[in-house]
């Protein structure tokens, strides 16, 4: 008689030959084996760290987040079943999940101090939640909880052949309102934050905090995955974000440069394809600076990309007036980042795989890092993240040693 497996929170269960060996050791950003360090020695360039080096902690550490969290109900087949079909999954897990939550751990594994505000009910998902987003450091204290209704929940399908996976989400009951988070609630959540973050779910709730934290002059970062109700209420609040609305990608990112002023900087995520990044500079009228179409100079600089270099690297162009025609122009830095070449047979899931850059991101603006170096970082980050099942188990540690490679030296 073969016994029923556990689907405890956070705890993998091997169903069949099939399940992936090691996960546990990459989950607590173990040092790889000589050979492979070897090899990226040689790929990266850069002298890998002893095992003691560790990402430095920061005089402000606090960031907040506001937006979805959630269970993962992860299940790894050999195939996606076609209509009507029956198939096997060949390992499961349940483990937390949702946009928010997922970004906040992954900053809290890099040595951030991270409040989260959102909403579950009072049922076993929900103290499950809690419970492994406060062991891995996350402050839960701001989480609402409903005495009745239901907390999100989601299927992801994974597939080992194509290494896709396929979301189902089932959003939590009741859902979050303004008058969940009374105003002295929300005064102590921002105390001493240095970046507010939201996934632009729960517009009207999100809009209140993101008021607030403009009232403060608190950086808001914003994740804008797809078009949802009330966001460009956010975005005129913004200071970071990600985006595309335009002909190409980088007509889009001077698009939103141009149409939200308060922006920093804007950034798009490729997948494997690496990123773009605009970043708004100072237009000097007193000096001559270049003009450049902005589908050129994204062009000249993946010509220079150095495909024998199998870890994340970056590459810039000067300081420039980006002309997107029919849009307008900007005066900027164009940044294109590459992705991290991982190899099929380590290639486990991608669920996650945004949020694990996104919350990089957040650690390197409170670490002031500049573009050449944040984007290469937070790239190994999501890379790691794909090493292992579900959204968490592959994020590092600060005590990675490969992490402090990309914040003291620029490729």
């Amino acid at each position: 008689m073969t016994n029923r497996p556990k689907f405890e929170l956070g705890r993998g269960v091997d169903v069949g030959d099939g399940a992936e060996k090691g996960v546990a050791e990459e989950a607590e950003g173990a040092v790889p084996d000589a050979g492979l360090v070897e090899e990226q020695k040689l790929n990266f360039g850069t002298q890998i760290m002893s095992s003691d080096s560790v990402l430095p902690l920061l005089e402000t550490p606090i960031i907040v987040g506001f937006g979805g969290v959630g269970v993962d109900f992860l299940a790894v087949v050999p195939f996606f079943p076609k209509p009507d079909a029956k198939i096997r999954t060949t390992e499961f897990k349940v483990q937390g999940g949702g946009n928010t939550g997922n970004t906040m751990t992954c900053a809290a594994r890099l040595g951030l101090k991270p409040r989260i505000i959102s909403k579950v009910s009072n049922d076993a998902p929900g103290k499950s939640m809690m419970e492994e987003l406060e062991a891995e450091g996350v402050d839960t204290s701001f989480l609402v909880v409903s005495k009745e209704g239901t907390s999100p929940f989601s299927y992801i399908i994974v597939d080992s052949q194509t290494k896709t996976r396929t979301c189902i989400f089932t959003p939590g009951y009741p859902p979050m309102v303004p008058a969940d988070l009374p105003k002295a609630n929300l005064l102590s959540a921002l105390d001493g934050a240095r970046v507010v973050y939201f996934d632009a779910r729960m517009a009207d709730s999100a809009l209140v905090i993101a008021q607030e934290a403009f009232r403060q002059n608190i950086s808001i970062l914003i994740d804008a995955e797809r078009p949802r109700e009330g966001l460009n209420d956010l975005l005129g609040l913004a200071d970071y974000v990600a985006w595309t609305e335009a002909s190409s990608i980088p007509r889009a990112l001077v698009s939103i440069i141009l149409r939200l002023p308060r922006l920093k900087f804007a950034i798009v995520t490729l997948g494997k394809e690496g990123c773009i990044m605009l970043e708004k500079c100072v237009d000097d009228e007193s000096s001559h600076i270049e003009e450049m179409d902005v589908d050129s100079c994204l062009t000249s600089l993946t010509k220079t990309k150095d495909d024998s270099i199998a870890m994340p690297t970056c590459i810039a162009s000067p300081v420039t007036k980006l002309i997107a025609e029919g849009i307008g122009s900007v005066c900027g830095r164009l940044y294109f980042g590459t992705s991290e070449k991982i190899p099929s047979s380590e290639l486990i899931d991608t669920t996650g795989a945004g949020d694990a850059f996104t919350g990089a991101v957040l650690y390197a603006i409170c670490a002031n890092l500049p573009p050449k170096k944040m984007l290469p970082f937070a790239s190994y980050v999501a890379a790691a993240k794909c090493r292992a099942l579900g959204a968490r188990a592959g994020l590092p540690y600060r005590t990675n040693p490969y992490l402090t490679s990309f914040t003291e030296s620029i490729v």
